[in-house]
């Protein structure tokens, strides 16, 4: 016996390495100060370039969007989807991204996939100016099933301490900024796979008129970063608050951001959700009120500031690559909830 008879290509694995080793360097500042192998990761904060930094973390996955990338046989841009949430989630409290870490784990390691994979991580990490400074790839034999991997991510990040988006200013009168996802993002899949293959029984390169496209292209579509159109909001000093799209959809990521004292009046009126929400809903026959605490619904991310400032950041965003900004709410009186005036 030995360890590739048990499952576990030792081999494989290296070249993995290898292969991904290049393409992970492509990513590192000067202040990375180790190499792809190392036990841990090296970055130098740099305490010259900081007043009073603060670091700030996150990890996440990419849940069962996996399934749709399966299916597809499609993994260049599962990566970018990654990166992307996980950058977004340390955005909303104004940090930047130094270094981001992965964890790929599988039943057999298959380097085309793994590389693919690594790929997209790398592409959004440069698009990011994010170091790829490390990772795990594991495999599993038994764990998972032919042909399925996980991922996860693990970012770190940092902001100056008197430039921390916390929401605690937030006060009624604020105005509620929606900017445009680019579909589904990476949730609400398990509800949206359900009705796609299980309800309707479409396979994954059909091609839905109502969408114009195939179901896969549909949900594929990759994760928005929002990094470069906030960067110029941070720096004037016009943000209060932010929240991050994400699993829970408006209804529960809005309130993570209200201070007490606070609620959100969404005006459902003030954007229409793309056409892949509808088509779900119809067809999935699901109620409005559970598509928003499920979905974006076609809002990625929300930004908060004072009413004088909409018209500044509007114009900002607007010079940054969002040419669709939606005032879609207000700030109200309330106990941290979101209110739909027309759901």
């Amino acid at each position: 016996m030995d360890y590739k008879s048990s499952g576990v290509d030792l081999e494989a694995g290296n070249e993995v390495v290898r292969r991904i080793k290049g393409l992970a360097q492509t990513t590192f500042t000067p202040a990375v100060l180790s190499q792809i192998g190392s036990f841990g990761g090296l970055y130098q904060l740099g305490a010259s370039k900081f007043h009073d930094p603060v670091l700030v973390s996150s990890a996440d996955g990419v849940g069962t969007k996996l399934r749709v990338a399966f299916l597809a046989r499609r993994h260049r841009t599962i990566g970018e989807d990654l990166v992307n949430h996980c950058v977004n989630d340390i955005l909303v409290q104004g940090a930047e991204p130094l270094f981001f870490l992965d964890y790929l784990a599988t039943g057999k390691l298959n380097s085309n996939v793994a590389v693919e994979v690594v790929e997209g991580l790398v592409r959004a990490c440069k698009e990011n100016d994010c170091s790829l400074l490390g990772g795990e790839t594991a495999e599993m034999p038994g764990f998972y099933a032919g042909g399925e991997y996980d991922l996860a991510g693990f970012i770190v990040g940092v902001v100056e301490r008197d430039r921390i988006v916390d929401g605690a200013n937030i006060v009624p009168g604020d105005q509620l900024i929606g900017l445009p996802s680019n579909g589904l993002h990476t949730n609400g899949y398990s509800l949206a796979r359900r009705v796609v293959f299980d309800q309707i029984g479409l396979s994954i390169d059909e091609t839905v008129p109502e969408l114009g496209e195939t179901i896969g292209e549909a949900l594929l579509r990759p994760h928005r970063s929002y990094l470069k159109t906030i960067r110029p909001l941070l720096r004037e000093g016009l943000v209060k608050g932010m929240a991050h799209v994400t699993g829970g959809g408006i209804t529960e990521n809005l309130p993570r951001v209200l201070p007490s004292g606070c609620a959100a009046d969404i005006n459902l009126d003030a954007w229409l959700p793309p056409r892949l929400f509808s088509f779900l809903q119809k067809r999935g026959q699901i109620p409005t009120e559970e598509m928003y605490r499920t979905f974006n619904m076609g809002i990625g991310l929300i930004v908060i500031c004072a009413s004088e400032n909409v018209g500044r950041m509007s114009a900002l965003l607007c010079e940054h690559g969002i040419e669709d900004v939606r005032l879609i709410g207000r700030v109200i009186d309330g106990d941290r909830v979101v209110h739909y005036g027309q759901l």
